[in-house]
């Protein structure tokens, strides 16, 4: 993926990783469009950054998507990156006398169905371009996961299985597909004090050392900060269950108390 002059498209762009993602391509020259759902957050954005524009988007909706796809192809011919960047992590405790299914079922929606369905509309307009980028949202929790959060960690995992076959499936076209897996990083994911823990990593950081990696050329597609790695390579360094422990000895031993957990995950 080269730095400038793309037209790059970021679903949850109003904040976080997204934010963070958007301004920086945004400061390199590229035109930069974010969608979400909070219009405020968006303008919010766009503001502080003149030049970038926004679209409201429901990524669960089936019709939002394809209402946006349309709006973006024909307003923006240039259109030739896409960052699959919206995501919600919510706790469940199946542990509990009842189980509501509705939060594995807003997860599925927002982290694994939004991404295929944005593509699904999006393949056949990026197809057209000379060279052009799908970008994936993982998580470090995708190959270690957090028994706090088993549906996000599940959508994660499949994120990244499909996008190994999308980028095998692409790979004699102008498509390129890239995979973000980010570690513990200060946003709001889940809560405000997510944003200011400081076992998580800085925001400025993982997106400083992420733009770096972009640039260098990711190795087989995957983009991955150090901080990350113990969670990725747990399985291939044979460390898998004593990684898997240190993750969730705490949510265990605190009923699935999310701020016992914070250290665990960000691996420090």
């Amino acid at each position: 993926m080269k730095m400038s002059g793309n037209t790059i498209l970021i679903t949850g762009g109003g904040s976080g990783i997204g934010r963070g993602l958007a301004e920086a391509f945004h400061a390199l020259g590229n035109q930069v469009f974010i969608a979400g759902r909070r219009q405020e957050s968006l303008d919010e954005v766009t503001t502080a950054n003149p030049g970038m524009k926004s679209y409201q988007l429901y990524v669960t909706s089936p019709v939002g998507i394809a209402a946006l796809a349309k709006k973006v192809t024909d307003e923006v011919a240039g259109l030739n990156v896409v960052i699959h960047n919206s995501g919600i992590m919510r706790p469940e405790d199946y542990t509990a006398d009842r189980v509501d299914p509705q939060t594995a079922e807003a997860t599925i929606a927002t982290n694994l169905l939004g991404p295929i369905r944005l593509t699904a509309a999006l393949l056949p307009h990026l197809r057209t371009q000379a060279a052009s980028t799908i970008m994936t949202v993982s998580s470090g929790l995708a190959f270690t996961p957090l028994a706090l959060t088993p549906s996000y960690c599940a959508t994660k995992a499949a994120i990244h299985s499909w996008s190994i076959s999308l980028r095998h499936q692409l790979r004699d076209t102008s498509v390129e597909v890239l995979e973000l897996a980010p570690p513990y990083v200060q946003t709001e994911l889940m809560g405000p004090h997510q944003a200011n823990d400081p076992h998580a990593m800085p925001l400025d950081d993982f997106i400083s050392e992420v733009m770096q990696l972009i640039e260098a050329g990711p190795t087989h597609g995957e983009i991955l900060v150090q901080r990350v790695m113990n969670l990725r390579n747990s399985e291939a360094s044979g460390n898998f269950w004593g990684e898997f422990e240190r993750l969730n000895t705490l949510s265990h031993r605190f009923k699935l108390n999310l701020g016992s957990l914070t250290k665990l995950w960000s691996g420090r």
